[in-house]
């Protein structure tokens, strides 16, 4: 018989090995030695350290799943318990159970991390649905719609749910999408139709446009194309693809109108200033006539300058009121010199200022008279009263003086 400190062979060659239970059959050995017997057992405790440890190894720096852990250690653990090994099986045995211990600590915190991110998970799909919905009557169309595309890619890359809580989340976030999708269809369906609307109004704007462009009623025509413009900015804009022709049909129309009616009035504007040069001419050989010495001169000299003024036609509207002006204050000149000569040659205005002259003259030299007379008699405040009406009556006296002077004395 031999024997180890874990091991024995009896004589009938069947091999134990010692536990805390006492000794346990491990199997029979008839093909050699009791010593190559133990050896060959030995060897196989030695082959479940080694997987053991390999295994210890696996489960604390792979990412081994439980489930696989737990095979090996029931694998292994058969072995053990089935006492096909001659070693410290009750070592093994406890090694085992630690790894049984780690491995449903790192089930735990897997599943712990597995609801973890399904509630990250439920929480990020209620946020997505939540902006969705939000998004869904929103018509900033080109930035909602990009922002519903990303959220569709975000949902694409979050773990699925329960079937019940996914399939209700994505229901509604599905809802909310075509909702939106119904809605811009529907607003570009509607702005089709507006730009159709428009274009054919443009087109009738354009065709009116095109029939005035060769029309030579400048100021009409002019104030025509102002409301066309008008009603071109109200019609609102038309399909891309016709928008750009009809404007330059539309602009094309005027530009003819506008050009020919610039050609005419540059070449009137030409001659306006042509006149001006030769009315200032003529307001400055009126001027020469003032101050009026010879008034029936003046007056034959001012008629043939204004009838060589009435002939030469417009000048520029801006220069107009100036020009005009130096020739109506020679013509009003003119005027005054007439209305004065005539009041010194009319004879009834000069005999009524002469025998104005001679009633003031007779009431002066009457109340000089009475003053002397009230002084003598040592009256003084009526003297002094008829003072003050001496007084006014000559200030009245000096002013016809003045005007019969104007009739030659």
């Amino acid at each position: 018989m031999s024997s180890d400190p874990w091991g024995r062979v009896d004589e009938t060659g069947t091999v134990y090995v010692r536990t805390a239970d006492g000794e346990q059959v491990v199997g029979s050995w008839q093909a050699g030695t009791p010593e190559e017997a133990l050896a060959y057992f030995e060897r196989k405790y030695e082959g479940l350290v080694v997987e053991i440890d390999l295994l210890e190894r696996r489960v604390k720096t792979t990412d081994l799943s439980a489930k696989d852990a737990q095979t090996a250690i029931d694998h292994l653990r058969q072995q053990v318990d089935e006492h096909h090994a001659v070693g410290d099986l009750a070592t093994l045995g406890k090694r085992l159970d630690a790894l049984v211990a780690v491995v449903d600590s790192r089930r735990e915190e897997r599943r712990a991390a597995k609801a973890r991110q399904t509630d990250e998970a439920r929480q990020s799909k209620e946020k997505l649905v939540t902006e969705a919905e939000e998004l869904a009557a929103s018509e900033q169309w080109r930035v909602a719609g990009e922002r519903l595309r990303a959220l569709v890619d975000t949902w694409k890359g979050l773990p699925r749910l329960d079937r019940k809580t996914d399939d209700e989340l994505w229901h509604r976030f599905s809802h909310a999408r075509s909702a939106f999708s119904k809605r811009r269809k529907a607003h570009f369906a509607s702005l089709d139709a507006q730009r159709e609307d428009s274009r054919k109004a443009k087109e009738k704007l354009v065709a009116e446009a095109e029939s005035l462009s060769g029309s030579t009623d400048w100021g009409a025509t002019a104030a025509r194309y102002r409301e066309l413009m008008q009603d071109w900015k109200a019609a609102g804009r038309a399909q891309r693809e016709h928008e750009d022709d009809l404007w330059n049909r539309f602009r094309g129309a005027q530009d003819v109108f506008f050009q020919a009616r610039g050609e005419v009035f540059a070449e009137r504007d030409a001659e306006q200033r042509e006149n001006l040069t030769r009315k200032e001419e003529l307001a400055a050989e009126a001027e020469k006539l003032l101050p009026v010495t010879e008034l029936k001169a003046a007056r034959a000299a001012f008629r043939g300058i204004n009838e060589r003024w009435e002939a030469i036609g417009h000048v520029p509207r801006d220069a107009r009121p100036k020009i005009e002006g130096r020739m109506h204050a020679v013509e009003r000149a003119i005027q005054d010199a007439e209305e004065a000569e005539w009041r010194r040659t009319n004879p009834e205005a000069r005999a009524r200022a002469a025998g104005l002259t001679g009633q003031l003259q007779d009431a002066v030299d009457k109340l000089q008279k009475q003053i002397d007379q009230a002084r003598a008699a040592g009256n003084t405040a009526k003297a002094d009263k008829l003072g003050r009406e001496l007084e006014g009556r000559k200030a009245l006296l000096d002013q016809a003086l003045k005007g019969l002077e104007e009739f030659g004395g």
